[in-house]
């Protein structure tokens, strides 16, 4: 299965718009949110790739048919949401 392909365009096209998701602190924008990285990989999401973008990394989890985006703001600070 070719995953990281296909989410790292749709990551590349949804980015302006998750930008201004973010900045909006709505319920909707919030149910939205995967939460942290640490919460999906004990939820028993799985690291399927990583890429650079700039100075931070997106890490791309998978669990059966869902998947989720995770930017590191920090070295213990992340943030996710779904791609699918």
């Amino acid at each position: 299965m070719r995953f990281a392909p296909l989410a790292m365009a749709g990551l590349l096209l949804a980015a302006p718009a998750a930008s201004a998701q973010d900045s909006a602190s709505t319920e909707a924008s919030a149910g939205m949110r995967g939460g942290s990285m640490a919460d999906l990989v004990a939820k028993g999401y799985e690291i399927k790739a990583a890429v650079a973008n700039g100075t931070r990394y997106i890490v791309f989890l998978q669990k059966d048919q869902s998947a989720y985006a995770c930017e590191f703001v920090s070295v213990t600070k992340s943030r996710c949401g779904s791609i699918n």
